[in-house]
């Protein structure tokens, strides 16, 4: 068997790699396409380093564009491998653009693809991901939605067959390497922090930084948080900030340290010891809670519900008086603190990974991972 992995991301890339790590223990050698769509060295390549993965097969140097220009890119150069490499199964996780662009080319090409993380939803269609994870959990033969909320996303809408609930890899990933990351990495002393004595923050998405009155209500918010914070600040949000003429009034915050991106051990050393989160993302909302972190989300909806079911995540949007309120109880409540940071794991015991690769080898030995002509009933 041949399962080629196609991942940009330093999402994909961890969330891929309890699946590669699986597939070698299960003597399947497997390929690995980077598409590059995070090209900064310090977003992808440092992360590929620190997971001891295998050598990558294939770098597509795609590089940044508009939504269009680089999905377009994306499925040119990706389709030239899979038409030369003939794998058995192209695996695609999340929303980015890479897992449209890798859904659609292999699809095309008879390929079947495994959409892991699958049936996701946050139904805001304005968000370029919410458009990335529907149409590639339809071009996708298997589906491993994380959880039976994710399952039930996908029964709506028809999809039925070859549906696997396994948990979500990101657990895997988190127990397999915050025990690394407390002893190798040394980010708390290089930044003069202390556990449990500073926020984290990260900001992003498109939603947040693309609009000068978005991106400034963000720095309101920054300009009045009641502790220190540590702001690993994205090459897309410090090149919105200087644009818009904002950077300045951040790098005035005192009581914040700004950041380029950080090594995943790094990270994830950060995250483990902060007392709490302010994120846009949705697979760091996901880390959190498995950290028994609280979680303040910077969005207005979220296809990771679960975490705010669970109690351990709420959304803030970008309300400065609505996100300062909750920092506040977090910092004065110990009881709504302890609440929030033991909340639930709804994610899964770790062994997701596993799960994957043993369902995907068995259907390969079955002769049943393949695109077929009528895929539902």
């Amino acid at each position: 068997m041949k399962p080629a992995f196609v991942f940009g991301t330093r999402p994909e890339i961890i969330k891929l790699s309890p699946v590669v790590r699986a597939f070698i223990e299960l003597g399947v050698e497997p390929l690995l396409i980077h598409t590059g769509q995070h090209y900064d060295y310090e977003m992808s390549k440092i992360f590929l380093e620190e997971l001891e993965l295998p050598k990558i097969d294939h770098h597509l140097e795609v590089g940044s564009g508009s939504q269009a220009e680089q999905t377009g890119k994306a499925m040119i150069k990706i389709e030239r491998v899979l038409m030369d490499e003939r794998p058995d199964v192209t695996l695609v996780q999340g929303d980015t653009n890479t897992v449209l662009a890798g859904a659609l080319a292999s699809v095309k090409l008879k390929i079947p693809v495994a959409h892991v993380e699958a049936g996701l939803r946050s139904f805001d269609r304005t968000m370029p991901e919410e458009i990335n994870r529907i149409l590639a959990d339809h071009a996708s033969e298997v589906l491993f939605p994380p959880t039976e909320e994710a399952r039930r996303n996908l029964e709506r809408e028809g999809i039925t067959e070859n549906v696997y609930v396994v948990g979500n890899t990101i657990v895997d990933a988190v127990l397999q390497n915050s025990g690394i990351a407390e002893k190798k990495s040394d980010v708390l002393k290089r930044f003069n922090l202390k556990p449990k004595e500073y926020l984290l923050i990260t900001v992003h998405r498109a939603e947040n930084t693309d609009r000068r009155e978005n991106l400034e209500r963000l720095v309101e918010i920054l300009e009045d948080l009641p502790m220190k914070a540590i702001y690993p600040m994205h090459p897309r949000t410090r090149n919105r900030l200087k644009k818009f003429g904002l950077l300045e009034r951040v790098e005035r915050i005192e009581s914040l340290i700004v950041t380029k991106p950080l090594g995943y051990l790094d990270f994830l050393k950060l995250e483990k010891n902060a007392f709490a989160i302010m994120t846009d993302s949705g697979g760091i909302q996901e880390e959190a809670i498995i950290l028994n972190v609280p979680c303040l989300t910077l969005r207005y909806n979220t296809e990771r519900p679960e975490t705010v079911k669970a109690g351990g995540n709420i959304l803030v949007g970008l309300e400065k008086e609505r996100a300062l309120n909750y920092l506040r109880r977090l910092i004065d409540d110990e009881e709504f603190y302890r609440k929030m940071a033991n909340a639930p794991n709804p994610f899964g015991d770790g062994k997701a990974g596993d799960r994957i690769a043993q369902i995907l080898l068995e259907l390969y030995r079955r002769g049943n991972l393949k695109v077929r002509s009528s895929r539902f009933i």
